[in-house]
C-alpha cells in the first residue's frame, strides 16, 4: 500500500483543481505507483499469486482509464504518458 503521504504529494502533483481526488489522471498515477510497488514486491516474493492477481486487475484499469483519457482529451493523455514514462 502507498503511505497517505505519498498519495497526497500524487494527487496533488496531477489534479485538475484543488480538491481534485478522482480525474482520470489522479487514477492512473496512484495505479501507477501502487502497480511499480506491487512489482517490485513481486520480484523478491516470486510465488505470491495473489499479489499478481492483484498486479494483473491494477494494469488492467489503468488501461481502461488511459483508454478512456485518450478517447476524450489527447492533449491529458500525451501529457500523461509522457510524465509517467508508460509508452515509447
Amino acid at each position: 500500500m502507498l503511505s497517505t503521504e505519498t498519495k497526497k504529494k500524487l494527487m496533488s502533483e496531477n489534479a485538475l483543481h484543488d480538491k481534485d481526488t478522482g480525474s482520470s489522471d489522479v487514477q492512473i498515477t496512484v495505479l501507477t505507483a501502487r502497480i511499480e510497488q506491487v512489482t517490485q514486491h513481486l520480484k523478491i516474493n516470486r510465488k505470491d499469486h495473489s499479489s499478481r492477481r492483484g498486479l494483473l486487475a491494477m494494469v488492467s484499469q489503468r488501461r481502461k482509464l488511459l483508454s478512456y483519457l485518450s478517447g476524450n482529451d489527447k492533449d491529458r493523455y500525451k501529457k500523461l504518458i509522457e510524465k509517467l514514462k508508460l509508452r515509447k
